[in-house]
């Protein structure tokens, strides 16, 4: 029995300046890993493709994994890049096998196509019309009928964070090797509403997702295959963008779909949870202050920068919460993180122990919003120079090795700043420790992040604010342009 398994994984943001060449699917700006060395650096891991090598050893299969590609999230990917990933995996398939393992994101987007995912599968049917092909997709997928359409099975993350990656990587999986063994007989119902969830209320640890979430679990227990609702990437000018919902039965299409669609419906009734009401900037840090005083226990104020975060295609590099941070004074901050690899240069050249004014920040304009890089000139001095090379110690993506690139902690006195030469989100509290940083001494914290986070700083939090900044995630979805999106939708129109 011969398994293809594969990785493809990219959450477009169709209003982000940051590039994606080939060279963002893989560590340390080198491209995607291929054959044995993707085998060797995903078995074993907390992720989707590790489940699936997981999965497939313990059948007993020969593993065939051509390429391993996974990008931070960023700008629509050229066709070249995107060809070269496809064509591997489709190579892989013509070869021959027995079964097809995806793990993808959902969310990609080419300078060709709004649904990469959609185009890939369309082809490996081409290619292999009856060969069981098992997806493992992000909650933030942006569904297109073709991606349900081509699968056996579909299975989506339950949690936001993601911290069960493995375990989705398993519900992909485990139907697939029960279809080889003439075990079970899938079959899907999918569907959507016209709505885009607000990033800032999909978290599954609160209301509505953590009730809708807990539902799908529960139909997993009670017999479905799979049962996933996505609540979609709204940062991405697409038709299809918004929620859905796919559900897997074996062998009961009727149940399929009224399971899908009691998940869809019980996702429109909530639909005004999913609104996100913002707070000026101004406000945030007034109160963050009262907190630091007013709050019982130990731990940092995490304070979210949440418009400029690079897990949905943020820069990363916009100063407007930092800057107010450093003019409201407030003291015994660490900053996580700003990534400027001009800066890290200078400051590597200047030396640990060096003190410098240099522009941090600032470097990349965002015309999809109206807004040009704006750099904030500080001084300080070199604390810290690292390698910026980590594992994860999870709970999200244990065991995968992140890759910074040259990092620099620049201490301002009252700050202490991250400042890195690659897009990483901080949802691993080994982000901060390896860079000398340990955030449960700190006062306030302040992090790139949206709900990622949680995963692995919640715990040494003492309170949250969420600060409204600068950048092309913005949380004032009124402030993007959306002209290929699929209209009426809510909240950006009236519905019935």
């Amino acid at each position: 029995m011969k398994i293809v398994i594969a990785q493809m994984k990219h959450e477009t943001n169709t209003f982000s300046p940051v590039p994606t060449p080939l060279t963002r699917f893989g560590r340390g700006g080198l491209g995607p890993l291929e054959g044995d060395a993707a085998l060797k650096a995903f078995r074993g891991t907390g992720t989707g493709i590790g489940a699936m090598i997981d999965a497939a050893s313990a059948a007993g299969a020969e593993i065939v994994l051509p390429i391993a590609a996974n990008a931070a999230p960023s700008a629509p990917c050229s066709d070249a890049t995107y060809e070269y990933i496809a064509s591997r995996i489709c190579d892989a398939v013509a070869a021959g096998c027995d079964a097809v393992l995806l793990d993808l994101h959902g969310a990609m987007v080419t300078e060709s196509l709004e649904d990469g995912e959609g185009e890939l599968l369309r082809r490996l049917r081409k290619i292999a019309p009856q060969v069981p092909i098992g997806l493992a997709l992000d909650m933030h997928t942006n569904l297109y009928p073709a991606m349900a359409e081509y699968a056996s099975v579909v299975a989506g993350y339950q949690t936001y964070p993601h911290v069960d990656m493995y375990q989705t990587g398993m519900r992909a999986a485990q139907p697939i090797l029960a279809m080889l063994a003439g075990k079970s007989n899938p079959v899907i119902a999918w569907g959507q509403r016209p709505m885009i969830p607000h990033v800032m209320r999909q978290a599954s640890d609160d209301l509505p997702n953590r009730v809708l979430q807990s539902r799908a679990q529960a139909m997993e227990r009670e017999g479905a295959l799979a049962a996933s609702l996505f609540v979609g990437f709204p940062h991405a000018d697409i038709m299809q963008a918004g929620l859905s919902a796919v559900v897997v039965t074996d062998g009961d299409p009727a149940l399929a779909r009224r399971l899908c669609d009691e998940l869809l419906d019980a996702a429109w009734a909530a639909r005004s949870d999913f609104i996100y009401r913002l707070e000026p900037l101004e406000d945030s840090l007034v109160r963050a202050r009262q907190l630091s005083i007013s709050a019982p226990g130990s731990g940092p104020i995490v304070l979210l920068d949440h418009y400029d975060n690079c897990a949905s295609g943020g820069t990363m590099d916009t100063m407007t919460v930092l800057e107010r941070i450093i003019e409201a004074e407030l003291d015994n901050v660490a900053a996580f993180a700003i990534c400027d690899p001009w800066a890290v240069q200078q400051m590597i050249a200047a030396g640990i122990g060096a003190s410098l004014t240099l522009p941090l920040g600032g470097k990349l304009d965002m015309p999809a919003i109206g807004r040009s890089g704006r750099p904030l000139t500080l001084t300080g001095r070199v604390k810290l120079v690292s390698e910026g090379v980590y594992l994860n110690r999870g709970p999200m993506a244990r065991g995968e090795r992140t890759d910074m690139g040259h990092s620099v902690v620049f201490d301002t006195g009252r700050v202490e700043i991250a400042v890195i030469s690659r897009h990483v989100e901080p949802h691993d509290i080994a982000c901060l420790r390896t860079l000398g940083i340990d955030p449960s001494e700190k006062a306030f914290l302040m992090l790139k992040s949206r709900i990622h986070w949680r995963a692995g700083l919640k715990q040494v939090a003492r309170a949250v604010v969420e600060c409204a900044g600068e950048g092309v995630c913005t949380s004032d979805y009124s402030t993007l342009r959306f002209e290929r999106l699929r209209r009426p939708i809510y909240p950006l129109d009236p519905m019935p």
